[in-house]
């Protein structure tokens, strides 16, 4: 046995992230760049080292530290924290069999990739078999850790630590009305706003030039990361000298690029910057995913749909845009990027319907863990929900249940984070703004003051702080939808004019 000492325990703590950075720069591949023929193999691969990284974190040897460590750490409190979430991993991790994480892993790996076939062909059948046995696997995994009744509360708290669904299902109930009623005002304004002026041909290096410059100004190292193509974007953190973006190209709507780019430089952009003290540890990861969501959508939001940040980067715009935009008067630009339109596709949605489309899918996923709702019904119920809250049915599974790859990816319990962070990020955006005159720094293209603001309060505590304590420091209190809601209300109250 290793002696326990706080250098064998890092030594050990390397060891595991040495095999996750090879498994994260493998499942980048996989949606990137892998030739179709490698996917099986490649699955297989993965399924393997985290065979071996769960084995890792599950050891003896790892019970050793955690049991014997405390003592000699008792004055640190950085190793205080590490000693904490690696408990509370291997608490998770090892109450799971080895055999069945294995089979686990390498199942929703072959299941990305027949979701790419099942997109291909629109036909959700093919995935279903898959996502039957994924949702097995995390019912079990759920009981396992002792979520009996509420099974979808051990699937939350992956995600989101401490959050259950109590605390979930009366904020969603809250913004579901405000924006329904949004919505219903939106709909009877007098006011026109044509987004289909913005659908002309804009050919697609043309549109990576433009998001390159925008991912320079907020900062994003391009000496520690790079911007690829995907069919469904993603930023991946390998360690934090390189983190990864991409974005998908729809040469007939460019906000599809654009503002996915800004979103994922914004995931970026935490990996980036937590304290280089946690290197090699799990404390060098994003603390939630709720507080990651956080970030992207405060700079694709907040700052990529102002009217402010649009002033001060039209005119670079149109230095890459066809000529077909170079006669669009700005004020109807402005309105048009910001158009509310109920649309079948999530990553697409404008800001103000994007969380119905998280709480539809927080719905279906709830009832599938709990057993209430059955796969082979899931295309209907979908398209139910979607008339239902949206007005709008999908006439495809394409364009329905299958455009997304989460549960093909077997994250249940991720969804709600969407719109968790978007009320975090509203939060955190007021609480700037008594300290930075945020409009004023876009319009002055001097994002600096912002990324550094996010440093300090977010970025670089890493794992050290628990997301709501984030939440509490910098804002006082602890989750709030008024803000989202009251910054919606202003803001299309603007742009559509009723009382």
């Amino acid at each position: 046995m290793t002696a326990v000492t706080v250098e064998a325990f890092k030594d050990y703590l390397k060891k595991i992230k040495s095999y996750e950075e090879a498994l994260h720069l493998m499942a980048w591949d996989l949606r990137t760049m892998i030739p179709k023929k490698g996917m099986d193999q490649r699955s297989e691969v993965i399924g393997q080292l985290s065979e071996t990284i769960h084995t890792l974190k599950t050891s003896t040897e790892m019970k050793h530290f955690l049991d014997e460590l405390p003592p000699q750490v008792e004055d640190d409190p950085v190793m205080k924290q590490l000693l904490k979430v690696c408990q509370k991993d291997y608490d998770r991790d090892s109450k799971i069999p080895t055999a069945e994480y294995t089979a686990f892993v390498t199942l929703r790996s072959k299941a990305e990739t027949v979701w790419q076939e099942a997109r291909e062909n629109d036909d959700f059948s093919l995935l279903a078999p898959y996502l039957e046995k994924l949702i097995d696997y995390n019912q079990r995994f759920s009981t396992y850790w002792g979520y009996h009744d509420k099974p979808y509360n051990g699937l939350l708290d992956q995600y989101e630590p401490g959050l259950t669904t109590d605390v979930l299902d009366p904020v969603f109930e809250k913004l579901k009305h405000a924006l329904s009623s949004l919505v219903s005002k939106i709909s009877a304004s007098s006011v026109e706003v044509d987004a289909g002026q913005l659908l002309h041909y804009f050919p697609k290096d043309a549109q990576r030039a433009f998001s390159l410059s925008v991912l320079d100004k907020m900062g994003y190292d391009f000496d520690a990361g790079r911007l690829d193509e995907t069919i469904h974007p993603f930023a991946i953190g390998i360690n934090q000298n390189d983190v990864r973006v991409t974005t998908r190209y729809d040469e007939y709507d460019f906000k599809t690029a654009i503002f996915g780019t800004i979103h994922e430089g914004g995931h970026a952009l935490y990996e980036q910057n937590i304290d280089p003290a946690f290197a090699m540890t799990p404390l060098a990861e994003g603390t939630s995913m709720g507080i990651h969501e956080s970030q992207s959508l405060f700079w694709e939001n907040f700052v990529g749909r102002s009217q402010v940040f649009w002033e001060s980067q039209y005119k670079t715009f149109l230095s890459y845009a066809p000529e077909a935009f170079q006669t669009i008067e700005f004020t109807e630009f402005y309105k048009a990027i910001n158009e509310v339109k109920p649309s079948f596709i999530r990553i697409e949605a404008d800001e103000l319907t994007y969380a119905l489309h998280i709480i539809i899918r927080y719905e279906l996923e709830k009832d599938l863990i709990q057993g209430t709702l059955q796969v082979k019904d899931l295309p209907e119920a979908w398209n139910d929900k979607m008339e239902s809250y949206l007005g709008i049915r999908p006439t495809s599974d394409t364009l329905g249940v299958l455009q997304d790859i989460h549960w093909a990816a077997g994250d249940f319990g991720y969804f709600p984070t969407y719109a968790l962070g978007y009320m975090y990020a509203a939060q955190l955006h007021d609480a700037m703004s008594q300290e930075i005159n945020i409009p004023m720094m876009i319009q002055s293209n001097d994002f600096e003051p912002m990324k550094a603001w996010l440093i300090e309060h977010v970025h670089r505590h890493g794992r050290m702080k628990e997301p709501l304590d984030i939440i509490k420091d910098v804002t006082g209190e602890g989750l709030n939808p008024s803000y989202l809601i009251q910054y919606l209300t202003e803001k299309y109250r603007a742009i559509y004019g009723w009382d």
